[in-house]
């Protein structure tokens, strides 16, 4: 292996390359620090602190790559949604479900995309933060959830955008106080686009408008198709 190779394979290897930087370092710092001590101690550190960052670097490899631990859950944040064409996408998190940074009224929330909620929901808190106030005369919702049935209180938000995503007037369910704190991304957002399917640990979904597109995507077992919007 010639020195230019080398130089690839070592940029191709950060980490690698770092140890292997730092090591150096603490031999030359042995080499000097007899005749100058002062130069000796700071290489010394240098060599320490690369070392350490390299071990706190593959720490937080192996536990990005170990997607149980809570390592990984926590270095895992949500983020909001990419836009691909004209797809909007959804990174699948290390707990295995596709949660979002999105804006609802201007507000930024964070939401979990449950394809088994009816409706899209909030927290109390995450209703009082984002302004939306529940509607006045009229029933509260009873939704279906893993603690049980809760009545829910009916209110409408202005907008829930996330990527190329932008519902207007959008029916939202607010659990009482005592529910949990998560915001739910549910069916009636999502029945209104023309597609969205599960491919690579992705979430894609396709807004009304590119009847094209959705249809490509028909032959595959991952779709889930909507009526696509009519010119």
């Amino acid at each position: 292996m010639n020195l230019g190779e080398l130089g690839s394979f070592l940029y191709d290897q950060p980490l690698l390359a770092l140890t292997i930087a730092a090591i150096l370092l603490a031999v030359l710092a042995g080499m000097v620090s007899a005749n100058r001590p002062q130069l000796g101690h700071g290489l010394r550190n240098t060599a320490y602190l690369g070392l350490g960052g390299a071990a706190l670097l593959t720490v937080t490899q192996v536990a990005l790559h170990n997607t149980h631990s809570e390592a990984a859950l926590w270095l895992d944040g949500t983020r909001p949604a990419s836009v691909e064409g004209n797809e909007t996408v959804i990174s699948q998190r290390a707990d295995g479900h596709f949660w979002v940074e999105a804006q609802l009224n201007g507000t930024p929330v964070e939401f979990l995309v449950d394809t088994g909620a009816t409706y899209t929901g909030v927290s109390a808190a995450t209703a009082e933060r984002a302004g939306l106030m529940p509607e006045e005369g009229t029933e509260g919702m009873v939704l279906d959830t893993a603690n049980g049935p809760i009545v829910a209180r009916k209110a409408t938000a202005g907008s829930l955008r996330f990527g190329g995503i932008d519902a207007k007037g959008l029916t939202v369910a607010i659990a009482p106080d005592t529910e949990s704190d998560i915001n739910v991304i549910g069916m009636n957002l999502l029945s209104q686009l023309a597609s969205w399917r599960v491919e690579d640990n992705r979430l894609i979904l396709l807004p009304h408008g590119d009847c094209e597109s959705a249809t490509r995507n028909l032959g595959t077992a991952k779709v889930r198709p909507w009526d696509c919007a009519k010119p």
